[in-house]
């Protein structure tokens, strides 16, 4: 027998085989000793929490030894019920996550290797213009798209302001780039920008321990931007006929690379630093007559803004910008459409043994010289592709009657599927099963079938009320033995994979990434509202180029009001704990007044606009 030292609501020591208690064992025996409900006792033992896990784990399992000293604290039930839901909103939290991965891996499996898609969506990588790409390699493109799908879904989190989770996205994002080789993607903006994110989430998380990590990822993000947008975004400024759709980003990298510097000591390089994104700011500040003229010729609010904001407030330019964006999402969705039904045409004809699709390009090829499209297109699935093998196969008397019979084999197995749901449909409906299966013989469409069945039963009464007794609704059953009413089964010759086939997918998720991709554009990366920006780096700029590192004292006043709040500024986001209290303040007309504390003890006043 071991013993365990308690202390805290029982004092004493328990007598227990660690082999053999489990949490919940020992839990009751200090409960009854202390007199109290289990629920209401909380065990802590070398620093750690006993949790009752599935109730199976011995104490020798969870590390608790011989002589081993536990603390019982008493923690009322309400208290007990409230860390269940922490603990389960985490593990929640915990799953959510583990899907997002799972899902942007399947897909980005999927949909980076040609293969047939299995939903009603397809996945590709596109240039600004709007024209698919293929980066490096196999592995080099799974990785960039699985990269962008995690981003994707990281922005949404980050516009909810859920930054803990978006945190934990972009790493996996992070994680997916590093398989690609640096050479493909030197020059595209995605992995810096995913890097100034990361400090983002850092800063409003107000996370001071991240700031040395964070240094180091503005480093990479600026060497990164200055490679892909050139020397003063010369490369961005001819590519977008002389716009400046990356100056939201310049702010937000200008601004945390002066909160880095300013915590590190460094405040010549913050001040400039800061400096630099306040004239951002203001730059991208949209006026409200500008704002309202554009809008006047049919432009969305949110469109208006951000081609004002990339145009430099020309106004002109930012209407040919609004008129280019339309037309492109035009061709867009006509481009769109096409690759819809290329995809249906596809399915049609099957996978390759690797499970691709077949090369529409090709098969247009072979179209083009003669053949049968159904035909050629077997061929194609056949041989992975290849156009001369598969016009070897196409020109061969034996090979080629080989392809006929299993086209009309496919063709027959396609009949007898539709044939089988068609018929559980129209027994479902209450008729009876060898009466649909004759009535799908003569009328061939399930809609003639139905005109038929209910033609008979308006004609003759009694067989309908037959049939709603003798219907069956096992669909493993035929109601007549005959060989005629069914259609045989016949093998798949290689042509759409059947359910059974389709590997299991957590779908749900997988359109959740899908959709947040389809909602962006282009220019998603740089439509950035710079509010928050434009508050924290403002202050924390004033502060700097005035005063430097001092005391800060907030004082709001008003007739109904008396906030104070008293804080020394040594942490990235004071300014959006200032920021936090603005709802308050505007609960009645107020001014703010900011007092700052010189070491010396002086001490001047400031009015700062907060709007």
């Amino acid at each position: 027998m071991a013993k365990l030292k308690i202390a805290g609501t029982w004092a004493g020591i328990l007598e227990v085989e660690l082999e053999e208690w489990t949490v919940p064992m020992l839990r009751e025996e200090v409960a009854k000793r202390s007199s109290c409900g289990a629920e209401s006792i909380n065990l802590i033992c070398a620093g750690k929490v006993l949790k009752d896990g599935d109730g199976t784990e011995k104490l020798t399992q969870l590390g608790v030894k011989n002589n081993a000293k536990i603390l019982a604290s008493r923690v009322c039930v309400e208290e007990g019920k409230s860390l269940g839901v922490e603990l389960m909103a985490e593990e929640e939290r915990s799953n959510r996550l583990s899907r997002v991965k799972a899902a942007a891996t399947a897909l980005a499996k999927r949909h980076a290797d040609g293969s047939l898609p299995i939903e009603d969506f397809n996945i590709e990588l596109e240039d600004q213009s709007g024209k698919a790409v293929h980066l490096g390699s196999e592995t080099d493109q799974r990785a960039v798209m699985m990269g962008l799908m995690l981003h994707a879904n990281a922005k949404q989190l980050i516009r909810r302001e859920n930054y803990r989770d978006a945190l934990e996205v972009l790493t996996m994002g992070e994680e997916a780039f590093s398989l690609c080789n640096s050479k493909v993607i030197e020059l595209i903006d995605n992995v810096p920008i995913l890097q100034i994110d990361m400090v983002w989430c850092y800063f409003m998380l107000r996370d001071i321990r991240w700031l040395s990590v964070a240094g180091a990822r503005l480093e990479k993000a600026r060497e990164g931007i200055e490679r892909a947008y050139g020397k003063d975004s010369s490369r961005v400024t001819l590519l977008q006929a002389g716009r400046h759709p990356e100056l939201a980003i310049h702010l937000r990298l200008e601004l945390l690379e002066g909160v880095v510097a300013y915590h590190s000591g460094q405040f010549d390089k913050s001040r400039k630093a800061l400096t630099s994104a306040q004239a951002k700011f203001s730059q991208l500040q949209v006026p409200d007559e500008a704002l309202s003229l554009v809008m006047s010729m049919g432009f969305k609010e949110r469109d208006s803004k951000r081609a004002l904001r990339m145009s430099n407030q020309d106004i002109g330019s930012a209407v040919d910008f609004l008129v280019e964006e339309k037309a492109k999402r035009a061709r867009k969705r006509e481009e769109d459409l096409k690759r819809q039904n290329d995809i249906k045409e596809q399915k049609k004809y099957g996978m390759t043994p690797s499970k691709k699709a077949v090369d529409l390009k090709i098969l247009n090829e072979l179209v083009s010289i003669g053949f049968e499209k159904e035909l050629a297109a077997e061929a194609l699935r056949r041989n992975e592709n290849d156009f001369q093998q598969a016009l070897d196969n196409l020109t061969n008397p034996e090979t080629n009657s080989a392809m006929q019979v299993d086209i009309e084999s496919r063709k027959r197995k396609r009949q007898q599927r539709a044939s089988e749901a068609a018929i559980e449909q129209l027994v479902l409906m209450g008729f009876e099963r060898s009466r649909v299966v004759a009535a799908l013989q003569v009328g061939g469409t399930m809609e003639q079938a139905m005109h038929l069945l209910l033609s008979q039963s308006e004609s003759n009464p009694s067989v309908a009320a037959n049939s709603n007794l003798e219907s069956e609704p096992n669909p493993t059953i035929s109601a007549d033995n005959n060989a005629n009413t069914s259609i045989p089964k016949i093998p798949d010759a290689g042509g759409p994979s059947t359910a059974s086939e389709v590997e299991e997918r957590d779908a749900e998720m997988e359109e959740e990434l899908a959709d947040e991709l389809a909602k962006g554009d282009a220019f998603t990366d740089y439509d950035i509202e710079v509010t928050k920006e434009g508050v924290s780096g403002g202050f924390i700029f004033y502060l700097i180029r005035s005063y430097g590192p001092r005391h800060l004292y907030l004082e709001a006043m008003s007739s109904s009001i008396i906030i104070k709040n008293y804080f020394y500024l040594l942490h990235p986001m004071e300014a959006a704990r200032i920021e936090s209290l603005l709802p308050v303040l505007k609960t009645s007309p107020c001014k703010v007044v900011f007092t700052i504390y010189n070491l010396n003890s002086s001490k001047s006043s400031i009015f700062y606009p907060f709007t």
